[in-house]
């Protein structure tokens, strides 16, 4: 025991190294190489999952103020990628070795290149500060110690030992959060004030994410979906935090006397045209409908429900959990839409043939699954749901059925409906508000709203005669 006791202290102490922001020792159970080896490989997966935002321009706009940002940083020779990702999602995030993703859907809520610099500031703090090294190196660890102890203790490979190795991992790990998005905050700071931006940018974005994240709620609920909000810890803590106005200020303190740059008329001309919300070369869902023009396909989802567009599927939950309804494609099924259901469930289904608004389709029924498969164009759309437990499906049946027969192939009317909507930036005129900027818009009745969160004018702001502001069209 002591010998194995021994040669862990070692393994642990071997994985120790100096870091770049602190000069202290950390540790970390990989090399530099290593870590930028783990960043590509994860790049891949991303860009599995997220499409790349198409605009050339915007992307290499985005690159030119992280490089810039980069350059000044604890670790300047790195090698960074940034990446724009198509979807309408409120986050910005970091992997090891220096990729840093954001997307269009926080882009649409800046207002200038201090802005920007702020988010991006802030996730090549992660980076240059080790932090995803550090928490997978702190998993490692954990898991090297309960292979040890396995040795001693056989019920840790049982499922019970799965959720203890859980529970220690969380305790190795708890205290990263906070402490690491504040140093985060305070390296970006410090990153933007040696790149003449204004350190002050940090707090006003999270101001805006704050008011963002507290309209879209209630939004959403109007609108049927998921709130739109910032994923990352980046805007869990409030703009009137006393450290971090410690670290903004710091910041201030330490920079050269210089004017700042905001660059608000370059980041308005670099995302004028920037879809907003859903881009319809992956479908959009407008009032629970999802419509999408390449497929030539519309499905109508209980009007109560969630639906979450997502890369390789449509999923809506029931108001409460109890089921999940999920949307797949099959380029080249095989059989009749019968036949196929009957592969696809058991022979054991019930399992009934029909036509659905001139398509050939069929509708499946198990104690524990229920849903249709429809064919149109060459392709079979399978709709399948399941329950928490038996009792949670048997509820929502009716609804499942409706669904699958609300699948028709799009109208030319309703082609109309697929187009994205885009940011727009124009000059406000004398008498121009919010209000009457907002009738006739394509967002409805939240258009007034978005505008005012687009504009960082949120609740009660106008524009003022002259200004540039952004308008969705």
């Amino acid at each position: 025991m002591r010998f194995l006791i021994l040669s862990l202290l070692i393994s642990l102490l071997s994985g120790c190294a100096q870091n770049p922001v602190t000069g202290s020792t950390d540790f970390v159970m990989m090399s530099e190489s290593q870590e930028m080896a783990i960043g590509r490989q994860a790049d891949e997966q991303i860009k599995k999952q997220y499409k790349v935002y198409g605009s050339r321009s915007l992307q290499d706009y985005v690159n030119k103020v992280g490089q810039r940002i980069a350059k000044q940083s604890h670790r300047p020779d790195l090698q960074y990628h940034f990446t724009v990702l198509d979807t309408p999602d409120i986050n910005a995030f970091a992997l090891p070795g220096g990729y840093v993703y954001i997307t269009r859907g926080i882009l649409a809520y800046l207002n200038s290149e201090a802005e920007l610099a702020a988010v991006l500031g802030h996730e090549i703090g992660h980076v240059t500060a080790r932090h995803g090294v550090r928490q997978q190196s702190a998993a490692q660890a954990a898991n090297i110690g309960l292979t040890i102890a396995s040795i001693f203790v056989p019920e840790i490979n049982t499922m019970g030992g799965s959720n203890l190795a859980n529970i220690v991992g969380g305790a190795l790990l708890s205290g990263y959060g906070r402490d690491h998005e504040l140093e985060a905050d305070r390296l970006g700071a410090e990153y933007l004030t040696r790149t003449a931006y204004d350190p002050q940018a940090i707090i006003t974005v999270i101001g805006v994410l704050k008011n963002q994240e507290l309209k879209d709620a209630e939004l959403a609920k109007q609108e049927g979906r998921e709130p739109r909000r910032y994923h990352g810890v980046f805007a869990s803590h409030p703009d009137n935090d006393t450290r971090l106005h410690q670290a903004v200020g710091e910041a201030e303190k330490n920079g050269a006397a210089h004017a700042h740059f905001e660059g608000r008329r370059e980041f308005l001309a670099a995302t004028d045209g920037m879809i907003f919300n859903d881009n319809s070369e992956q479908g959009i869902v407008r009032n629970n409908t999802f419509y999408h023009d390449e497929l030539g396909i519309a499905v109508q989802f209980p009007k109560n429900w969630q639906v979450h567009n997502l890369p390789t599927s449509l999923v809506a939950v029931s108001p409460q959990g109890e089921a999940q309804l999920q949307m797949k494609l099959d380029e080249s099924p095989r059989g009749t839409p019968g036949e196929y259901a009957r592969r696809l469930v058991g022979s054991g289904a019930q399992v009934r043939s029909l036509d659905v608004n001139g398509l050939p389709a069929a509708i499946f029924d198990l104690p524990n699954t229920a849903g249709g498969v429809v064919f149109h164009n060459k392709r079979a759309f399978v709709l399948q749901a399941q329950g928490k437990t038996r009792n949670n499906l048997t509820a929502y049946r009716d609804d499942i059925i409706s669904t699958v027969r609300s699948f028709h192939a799009l109208s030319d009317e309703e082609r109309q409906r697929v187009k994205p909507l885009t940011l727009h930036v124009i000059t406000a005129r004398t008498g121009d508000t919010f209000a009457n900027l907002s009738h006739n818009s394509p967002l409805g009745l939240s258009a007034e709203s978005y505008l005012r969160l687009i504009n960082a004018r949120y609740p009660s702001g106008e524009p003022q005669a002259g200004q540039l502001i952004k308008v969705v069209r």
